[in-house]
């Protein structure tokens, strides 16, 4: 159970990012969020959509892994190990702060996950 509900705040944290990335980078909640100028923001719009559109795929393929089936388990550790790397590397590349919004929260509901599954 804590494992789903683990993996659901993962992917409902992804669709915010898409949500942010895809609608919001050029207004003034997204320009605020990740510190850009207007002119900077207008000027990545294309790159923060085509971002906003992986997290959704993530999210998308979180939320597979909640539905029950014989393949759930491996569909959510395939999701989070995604997430997992792609925070490490944004935390890496772009913000450190990337380590804690998006790796971490990924890191816990895998190992609630791994934790969780039956025997």
């Amino acid at each position: 159970m804590l494992s789903n509900v683990l993996v659901a705040l993962v992917a409902l944290l992804h669709l915010y990012f898409l949500v942010l990335e895809m609608f919001l980078w050029t207004q003034p909640t997204g320009r605020r969020v990740f510190g850009l100028s207007p002119e900077m923001a207008e000027a990545t719009r294309t790159l923060a959509a085509n971002q906003g559109l992986y997290n959704g795929f993530l999210a998308a393929g979180l939320l597979w892994g909640l539905v029950p089936g014989p393949h759930a388990f491996a569909v959510k550790l395939f999701f989070l190990a995604c997430v997992i790397v792609a925070g490490l590397y944004g935390a890496a590349t772009a913000s450190r702060r990337i380590l804690w919004v998006q790796a971490l929260p990924g890191v816990l509901a895998l190992v609630a996950t791994l934790l969780g599954r039956p025997a």
